[in-house]
Formats: structure tokens, sequence, C-alpha cells
């Protein structure tokens, strides 16, 4: 049951659930990598019930809950593969006992469902820029090989369509998927293939669900600018794909959770609408780690590798537990990572079935140089003050 908010009372939305990925930060920026970097998600909402359902070890990106905001009444049920000290640093982010811990596992869909019973709105952020892997044993030498833990296939297509049955299902009233603005059925990398067809799945079993598309984002935790740095820290070389050509426009983490909390505050209006999530202007990859350089004082070397040459590098890479880089992320940085059309294009669009964007909902992107420095001057070689004559 939902009551209106009259003057001085408080609006209930009993117990609205949302997928929310607790991992470290997904990296290549989730649709970034997907770029689903780090989310800081400012409660605005009035008093109510709301359940997080939180993925934690396959998701692309963080969701920190910030209460800067004031206190909010939320019922918040956390999901994790875990037990709940995994979680519990998200405890003082609530009101005592507003928070409730979950065991599930995302091939169990009575634990799912558990989750998101008696929910109004289930927020689906489930994603992971690397195919997870784990050791197993074999009887020929070495005894030991990797096998796959959760393909590209099982975590954007056939977890976010369980999830989607089950709001059907369990009449659950909004259910919002946050995929990626570069999703496209003919790409070359295999993720955002799988977030494509997450997508139609999505749509397929719970028609009038709400798509959040979200460029690569840049944040505090993101494995998009920090990725620059932190290769030119690890590596011998930074390489850049294709000389690094193709354009990608990063997003502020901290503004696609907003519009996420504006979707959340009046879901009705968004029912079985798209909206995209891009920021205020293009950069090469090259640019970018330009852009990176300039803050960190680094001074590493880059190299353009060709597409092909970077993939049988990467793969040597991806055997790693967290891997910097993986063949499926270098045909990713090979294609642009845009939105299919312009701000004018999204506002000529007609008013059925428009594709919303930032301006519809009354956001402004945030720029990328109002951000980066805040988290990148730490890679300074002689740290934030380096630069000022006299200080050490």
């Amino acid at each position: 049951m939902k009551r209106d908010r009259e003057e001085g009372d408080l609006m209930l939305a009993l117990k609205l659930p949302c997928l929310v990925p607790v991992v470290c930060w997904g990296g290549m920026s989730v649709p970034t990598w997907v770029s689903f970097h780090m989310l800081t998600w400012e409660y605005k909402f009035q008093y109510s019930s709301f359940p997080v359902f939180s993925y934690i070890y396959h998701f692309h990106f963080v969701f920190t809950i910030d209460h800067t905001k004031g206190t909010n009444g939320f019922m918040t049920s956390i999901g994790n593969r875990g037990d709940d000290l995994e979680m519990r640093f998200l405890k003082p982010m609530f009101e005592l006992g507003r928070s409730r811990f979950v065991f599930y596992s995302p091939r169990d869909r009575d634990s799912i469902a558990e989750v998101i019973a008696d929910s109004d709105i289930v927020i689906n952020v489930t994603g992971k820029y690397y195919e997870t892997k784990h050791l197993v044993e074999k009887k020929t030498f070495p005894y030991l090989d990797y096998t796959t833990n959760y393909t590209f296939q099982e975590t954007n297509v056939e977890i976010p369509k369980m999830i989607a049955e089950l709001c059907t299902e369990m009449q659950v009233d909004n259910l919002i998927h946050v995929s990626s603005i570069n999703a496209a059925p003919d790409s070359n990398c295999t993720w955002t293939k799988t977030k494509f067809e997450g997508e139609m799945a999505v749509r397929e079993a719970f028609p009038w669900a709400t798509v959040v598309r979200p460029s690569q984002m840049f944040g505090h935790e993101d494995r998009l600018l920090n990725w620059f740095a932190n290769s030119a820290e690890r590596l011998p070389l930074v390489p850049l794909f294709e000389g690094g050509h193709a354009l990608t426009q990063p997003v502020y983490a901290v503004d696609v959770a907003d519009a996420i909390q504006r979707i959340v505050d009046a879901p009705d209006k968004f029912e079985g609408r798209t909206v995209d999530c891009f920021g205020a202007q293009d950069y090469s990859y090259k640019e970018l780690a330009a852009f990176v350089y300039d803050i960190t004082g680094q001074e590493p070397r880059i190299m353009d590798l060709p597409k092909e040459v970077a993939k049988n590098v990467a793969k040597g890479f991806n055997l790693l537990g967290t891997p910097m880089l993986t063949p499926d992320m270098v045909e990713m940085w090979s294609e642009d990572f845009i939105p299919s059309m312009t701000q004018e294009e999204y506002d000529a669009q007609p008013t059925k079935d428009k594709i919303f964007s930032f301006k519809d909902l009354g956001i402004e992107a945030t720029p990328i140089e109002k951000i980066a420095f805040s988290y990148l001057h730490r890679f300074r070689e002689g740290g934030h003050f380096s630069l000022a004559k006299g200080y050490h």
C-alpha cells in the first residue's frame, strides 16, 4: 500500500527493493567498462520502507549510501553471498533497524525472491566487467585449472531475466534495470552485446521496466581515470588501443545515482521508458590519458597497440583475480562509448516512446574537470602539496 503525502505527513512506500552492487568498483567502467564505477546515492526520499537488494560479488559499481541530506526511513534489505559482516559498513548509513541482511545466491531463485518479497521497487544493477573465475582440481599436471564462475551471458542476461520474472510473479510495482549506453547487438564486445540482450530479456519479462543506460562513469573509485593513473604506476607502458581515437562521454557517478533517485521518486512517469545518462563532453581515450597525466604529473611511456596485439597481451592479465586488462575491454575501448544522439536530437523526439536524458530529469551533467583533481592528485609523486614552494 502507498499513502499520498500531505503537508506535515510522512510519505510511505512500503519496501522499495533495489539491486545495488557492492563490490569494489567494476572496472573499465562498467558500461565502461561499463563504467559503473562508484555511485554515491544521496537518499533524499521521505520516510518509507526501501529494501535495497545488493549483489555483492558480481556487480560493476558500488552505491555508497550517503546520508548527508538527512535521515530517511527506508527499510533496506541487503542480499549478500557471504555473511552480514561483509556489509556491516552500510549499517551506520541507515536508521536503527532499517537495514536487513539476507543471504542469497544469484543462481537460487528462491533466495532472490526472499530479498524482493513485499517490495515496491527493484533496482537491478548487477554486472561485471570480466568473467569471474576460480581454481578447480584436475587429475593431470599441474592438477589445478581455471574455470569460469559467472559468464557475461549469465550475469548480464540470465540473472536480470530471472529478477524481472520474479518481479512479475511477485507483482512488484516497478523495476529499474541499469544497462549501458553502448549496449548493441552488433558490437564486437561480448559485454556490450550481452548488455543489449539483457535489456531485451528484461523488457520481455517485465514490459513496463525502466531501463537506465549510463555511459562510462567517473568518480573517486572509478576504473576509468584511475585506470590510467594505476597503469602508469604498475605497468612498464600504458597501452592505447588503435591509437586511442575511440570516443567516450564519461558521466559522473553521483549524477547517475541522482537520476535513479528521481526515477524512484516518480516511478510511474518512467514505466516502460529508457533514460540515457551521459556527460557534458566527449573525449578520445588519448585525450583522457593526457588529461589524467597532466593532473598526476606522471610521465609514463604510452604505446599504441593494434587491437589484436593488445587482446593477446590482455589474455595474460585475464588470468589474474582482478585483471587490469581483458580482451573484452580492448574491444570495448576500441569502439565509441557515446550516446546515439546529440542533446538536440533527444529534445526533438516525439513525446511517445521518447528516450529521456538528464535534461528531462532536471539534472545538469557535472564536468569531468570539476571532480577529477579531487581523487587523482594522490598519484602525484610528492603528494598534494608537491608543487607548493617552501612547503617541504
